[in-house]
């Protein structure tokens, strides 16, 4: 049995590849397929499409600045960073532990280029693909509903180890997040304690105020971009009104107007793409209504969302594809979180329950809809979610999922999971790699065969959805949620940047 190889560094071979000083530029052939019913019968032929893929090599200075930066995951992410950093050690029960960026499809996973001379497949970091921005080079900032410094707020969230966070404090004691929007309808009542640090003036004076942090905060840290994520409270969703937040115009005046549907989120998302400032949404509410996605594409400044996709939801988006792609049939999907971190607190109330229990439950939407052996039109299975609050166990939430199955001549299988995840831990990677991926993608740029101009991926970048339950994807384009088919689409549109096929696991060399 042959071990694979890892590799550090790689050279691609090719009179495909053109390295210059500013740019890699590849000639790549995309293989794909069409299809029309002709006498009632499917014919499918074989379509190759010519491009040729331009990646800058500068890599810029980057800020990010994270809606809830006092939040668990703000903390969690700025403090995990900081640790890497300066190579923080620290003490546990189980010994000496070192920061790593385990969790991070950017920073700690593989990507298999072939073969090497010995017939052992062959991986190089997929950090190494393409020039990317590294996490420990990212300035950091924020707003918060709260006044706490970041080490007091680190210190509130019991994520990280004690002897961890007392290293920490020193760096983290001086990061102050800034003061954010809070309109108290559209988060549950039971945060209103924490709101000691908000914005005042109306919704428009707010927005503004916003678009000034955002330029601040680039001339003070002298960044060449910034991304703004939202990791803040989910929000109940907004009511999608005409005449209101249905188009940019209507939206605009309402701002203008101060109308009450108007949500903190949708605010900063609108500051962000007047400030051509890429935003993402991490939570479960509808921030990207019809007005902002318009004024997003009118802008060319890109978006994503919704919600950080971290333990069930990803399990549920394997889960249900290795079930239906075997020919299984799921007819009953049961799912139980309980946690008692400040978003079990805010996700208590129903209204925000509801932004979740959404995007929860279409993860299973696109694999159901792929067969219609096992499913009639029209046809899904009971599809149930259900989170509590247990203030007890913190950030360690607890997932239960049971999963019924009709299987061969009437019979029935059951799966039931039982998933702790350290909730916080798994989403701060989660955000490094939108944040990078994000600015990455600005830097590709593709040209057709025929085409003289070279354009960029669509402003509403659905290329995040590996990293997100609800993925957000540009007006008639398909939702796809399977798991493994989201990050064979980051692997595959990095290895056109160097000309390199697909992995098609084929195999030929060595079944023939």
């Amino acid at each position: 049995m042959q071990s694979a190889q890892m590799y550090d560094t790689f050279r691609v071979n090719s009179p495909n590849v053109e390295y210059t000083e500013e740019a890699i530029i590849s000639k790549y052939t995309y293989q794909t397929t069409k299809s029309a019913f002709i006498n009632n019968e499917l014919v499918v032929e074989p379509v190759d499409q010519k491009y040729t893929f331009k990646t800058e090599r500068k890599v810029p200075r980057l800020g990010c600045m994270i809606v809830g930066l006092g939040g668990n995951n703000g903390t969690t992410v700025v403090g995990g960073v900081i640790a890497n950093r300066e190579g923080l050690c620290w003490k546990t029960k189980q010994g000496v532990q070192s920061p790593n960026y385990f969790g991070s499809v950017i920073m700690s996973s593989t990507i298999k280029l072939g073969l090497d001379e010995k017939g052992r497949d062959a991986y190089v970091p997929l950090k190494n693909l393409v020039p990317m921005v590294h996490p420990n080079d990212i300035v950091f900032g924020g707003w918060d509903i709260n006044n706490a410094d970041l080490a007091e707020a680190m210190q509130r969230a019991e994520v990280f180890e004690y002897d961890l966070q007392a290293q920490l404090i020193p760096h983290m004691k001086q990061i102050r997040p800034l003061p954010s929007i809070y309109f108290p309808d559209f988060i549950a009542a039971n945060q209103k304690d924490r709101a000691n640090n908000v914005l005042t003036g109306t919704k428009k004076e707010q927005m503004e105020q916003i678009r000034k942090d955002i330029r601040e905060f680039k001339e003070a840290n002298k960044l060449d971009k910034v991304i703004v994520c939202w990791s803040a409270n989910t929000e109940r969703f907004s009511s999608v009104i005409a005449g209101i937040n249905d188009t940019w115009e209507n939206l605009q005046a309402a701002i203008e107007k101060g109308e009450e549907e108007i949500s903190p989120s949708t605010l900063f998302a609108v500051a962000s793409i007047l400030e051509n400032t890429t935003y993402i949404n991490g939570s479960p509410q509808n921030t990207f209504v019809p007005a902002v996605v318009e004024l997003a594409i009118a802008k060319n400044v890109t978006i994503g969302g919704d919600d950080f996709k971290t333990g069930q939801t990803k399990i549920k988006s394997v889960l249900t594809d290795f079930l239906v792609s075997a020919g299984i049939k799921p007819v009953s999907i049961v799912s139980y979180n309980h946690l008692g971190n400040n978003d079990g607190k805010n996700l208590s109330a129903p209204q925000q329950f509801r932004s979740k229990e959404i995007t929860k439950s279409n993860v299973v939407d696109d694999m159901i809809a792929s067969n219609s052996i096992l499913y009639k039109e029209g046809e899904h299975p009971d599809h149930v979610i259900v989170i509590k609050y247990v203030p007890y166990v913190g950030d360690s939430k607890r997932a239960m999922d049971e999963y019924t199955s009709q299987i061969f001549m009437g019979g029935h299988n059951t799966i039931v999971l039982h998933n702790t995840c350290e909730d916080s831990l798994l989403a701060a990677p989660i955000i490094l790699d939108l944040v990078i991926l994000a600015e990455l993608s600005a830097r590709i740029s593709m040209k057709p065969e025929g085409s003289d101009e070279f354009i960029g991926f669509h402003p509403v970048l659905s290329i995040l959805s590996y990293l997100l339950k609800a993925p957000l994807v540009p007006e008639k384009a398909k939702v796809v949620n399977a798991l493994f088919k989201q990050r064979a689409a980051i692997e595959n549109i990095l290895k056109a940047c160097l000309s390199l096929p697909p992995d098609n696991n084929m195999l030929l060399e060595e079944r023939l």
